[in-house]
């Protein structure tokens, strides 16, 4: 039998959800996505799953997101599993590897993982991130500005001048 654990917590950036594995995180809500949204997701990528509320890896997340927006966090450690096709899975692997108040281009990342003209490949692996903030795809910006995010280009605005990045 497949579980999958969910988890709910309030930060002072908003509402976050989270869902698990035994393992492996496997999916983050932003503020503003509402419970149903969050369920339909769920639903359509864990099909058959039983669902619990907890789970330790959830627990774990709401501390690491929680000291992140803090400002006590650069760096998460909780496992995460990346849910995507392959070349999604390429592009978001090489994205959670981008630090703390830095930024790539969605063109420069094509050409990192050997695609040079996948750029709009790139903006579609990110929008589909499933583990927004874990796997930082706000750190990915356009070559003339700051690109799009699925939160939102305010909510963008304001990851990126957490870090730092005041450039955009």
């Amino acid at each position: 039998m497949n579980q999958l654990y969910i988890h709910t917590f309030k930060t002072k950036w908003g509402i976050f959800r989270t869902a698990a594995t035994t393992k492996s995180l496997v999916l983050v809500s932003m503020p503003g996505e509402s419970q149903e949204s969050f369920d339909d997701r769920i639903a359509d990528r864990f099909p058959g799953f039983t669902i619990e509320r907890g789970g330790e890896v959830n627990k774990l997340a709401e501390k690491e997101v929680t000291a992140y927006l803090n400002g006590k966090l650069r760096k998460f450690t909780v496992k995460f599993d990346i849910h995507a096709a392959p070349f999604q899975k390429k592009v978001l692997k090489y994205v959670a590897r981008i630090p703390f108040g830095q930024v790539k281009s969605y063109g420069q990342i094509a050409a990192i993982v050997g695609c040079p003209r996948a750029s709009r490949a790139v903006g579609t692996a990110n929008a589909r991130n499933n583990l927004p903030i874990i796997i930082p795809c706000h750190r990915v910006v356009g070559s003339n500005g700051i690109g799009g995010y699925g939160g939102g280009l305010e909510l963008k605005r304001k990851l990126l001048r957490h870090e730092g990045v005041t450039n955009l």
